[in-house]
């Protein structure tokens, strides 16, 4: 696969507590230029949302994706366990500001957000700024360096 070819894709994978905003970010991310590759899950059925947070993650550490975007209840499990994933560098966000800084400073490709914690409203701006910000690299390259380093030594 090309750069080019993945530089558009973006996986999804949420929960049934993140289900309802799935329409609503596959929208903004067309709007945006992106491709979604959609992990599931595709109901308001209760599951776990390991099930589709591993799939979205593991596409971003294969070079499937350029990025992904996961959502559940409050954002902390499909956190967590998205940073299993070998080079996934997931950052659960609030607000705008942390969307940018998560991009600028650690290089996130992974965004999680908390569906019970935040109104759809903010959406359209806090993936905006997360799609658009790019990465400062300077001090913040050393930091996020070091990070893929200790992940390699841990893996080996």
């Amino acid at each position: 696969m090309t750069s080019s070819a993945k530089s558009n894709k973006i996986a999804f994978g949420c929960d049934h507590r993140g289900f309802a905003f799935k329409a609503l970010v596959f929208e903004i991310l067309k709007k945006n230029g992106y491709e979604v590759v959609d992990c599931g899950t595709h109901s308001e059925e209760s599951v776990d949302y390991t099930d589709f947070i591993f799939p979205a993650a593991k596409l971003v550490s294969n070079g499937e994706c350029v990025r992904a975007i996961g959502v559940c209840h409050s954002g902390i499990g499909s956190a967590i366990a998205a940073n299993k994933v070998p080079g996934v560098r997931a950052a659960l966000v609030h607000n705008v500001e942390e969307a940018g800084l998560s991009r600028a400073h650690n290089d996130a490709n992974m965004l999680i957000l908390g569906s019970g914690f935040m109104s759809k409203d903010i959406l359209p701006a806090l993936i905006e700024k997360w799609l658009k910000t790019p990465f400062e690299g300077g001090r913040h390259e050393r930091r996020v360096d070091k990070i893929q380093k200790y992940e390699q030594n841990r893996c080996e």
